[in-house]
């Protein structure tokens, strides 16, 4: 498949699009450079031209994008719905915090049985979620084992030595200890490299509240609600939300407010919702994620928008090409979206580039907003700055055969 969709009437000359982000406490002056970076590497590839400027709208950070693919201009607002302070201020900064976190994390996804559950969907997002438990027990592990060397070796030091000997046990404890903590301070103060401490809060959000969201991240949701409900007011061709990793489920419950309001109006701009590498069943297979499920069942039957989901078998981070309504037990008859397609990294990349890049979990997670040198259909600029509708992009595309739709949640209930 060609990265350039067939060239139709313009539909699409205004557009806003609302990007949330994952759980991310970084700026998001980082998604605008990524962007900026690979709009302009990917428009090299495809033949096309993407221009950022400053932004025209008020509200959140953001920026312009002016992009003409075959002859036909088009102009978008793009701004990032941040929540990088909740981030944040949920993580813990102390290291007894952090395994009070892991201890509570595990209990909540064994304990109600999920992780066995989300273990027959995909593997690869459990054992991204596993890793930095293991990770934290080895370090404390390590950590004791350098602790009992130290006092051994004090004891024996000062054995040699009659008038001192009685103090070796308590002397060998403090310096045991010592070592000890700082070897595990050592450890997270490498966290940009090992990435522990950031993937154990970010689990451990959820899992907090066993799949409910708090009441902080409630309010910042209606936040944004009202934001996009103001832009679909407004004269635009096109309103795109976009939700990236665990910003994919806030984006299913704030448009599933919207519409349940009566937000949408139906002479407005086209309501459009693309998730991306969507970790969907970590939260919906939480006892009490009903604001979720329900959510999901709601969104999946409604007409006032178009919903794509993508996500690819290369990113173990995300649950690839799983239906998120449908693995989490709660499709309702007369189920339209979302329509669940591959990114296929393996084919949308050259091989050299696959080799470069699929040892790098981290880096792959984000690739659904970076350039392709092998484009198929899936063109993350085109859709947030082209001349198409989302809807118009994928019409007549089928769901991916190798999709993963059995429902094998066992907390199906929408409701407290």
């Amino acid at each position: 498949m060609s990265g350039k969709p067939d060239k139709t009437e313009q539909a699409v000359r205004r557009r806003r699009v609302f990007y949330i982000p994952g759980y991310d406490p970084i700026h998001p002056r980082r998604y605008r450079e990524l962007y900026r970076k690979e709009g302009a590497a990917q428009a090299v590839v495809s033949g096309y031209e993407i221009t950022l400027s400053p932004k025209t709208t008020k509200g959140h950070y953001g920026w312009h994008v002016s992009a003409t693919v075959d002859g036909q201009e088009t102009q978008t607002d793009v701004e990032a719905l941040v929540w990088s302070d909740i981030v944040r201020d949920s993580m813990s900064h102390t290291i007894p915090a952090t395994y009070g976190a892991m201890l509570r994390t595990a209990w909540a996804y064994i304990g109600s049985g999920a992780l066995w559950r989300l273990m027959r969907l995909r593997k690869g997002p459990v054992i991204a979620a596993l890793y930095p438990v293991l990770m934290l027990i080895v370090q404390a592990l390590l950590a004791l084992g350098a602790a009992w060397g130290v006092m051994r070796g004090v004891s024996l030091l000062l054995a040699f030595v009659p008038e001192l000997a009685g103090l070796g046990p308590y002397a060998g404890l403090v310096l045991g200890l010592g070592v000890a903590w700082g070897l595990l301070a050592w450890f997270k103060k490498q966290d940009a490299k090992f990435f522990v401490y950031y993937l154990m809060h970010d689990y451990s959000y959820s899992a907090r509240h066993m799949g409910a969201n708090p009441p902080e991240l409630e309010a910042r949701m209606a936040e944004f609600g009202d934001v996009i409900a103001e832009a679909l007011t407004q004269d635009f061709d096109e309103v795109l939300v976009v939700g990236h990793s665990s910003g994919a489920h806030l984006g299913v419950s704030i448009l599933a407010d919207l519409i349940r309001a009566g937000q949408v109006p139906k002479a407005g701009p086209k309501l459009s919702f693309l998730s991306l590498g969507q970790v969907v069943p970590m939260v919906s297979f939480l006892p009490d994620a009903w604001r979720l499920r329900a959510d999901l069942a709601y969104l999946s039957t409604r007409e006032e928008l178009a919903w794509v989901d993508v996500t690819a078998p290369g990113d173990g981070c995300a649950f690839a090409l799983c239906d998120p309504v449908k693995v989490s037990g709660v499709a309702p008859e007369g189920q339209r979206w979302p329509l669940v397609i591959s990114a296929a990294f393996t084919q949308s990349l050259s091989a050299s580039r696959w080799k470069e890049l699929r040892w790098r979990f981290f880096r792959l997670h984000f690739q659904y907003l970076c350039a392709f040198d092998r484009p198929r259909d899936y063109d993350y600029f085109q859709i947030t700055a082209g001349p198409q509708t989302l809807v118009e992009r994928y019409a007549g595309r089928g769901a991916s055969k190798s999709r993963i739709e059995t429902p094998v949640n066992k907390y199906t209930s929408v409701a407290p």
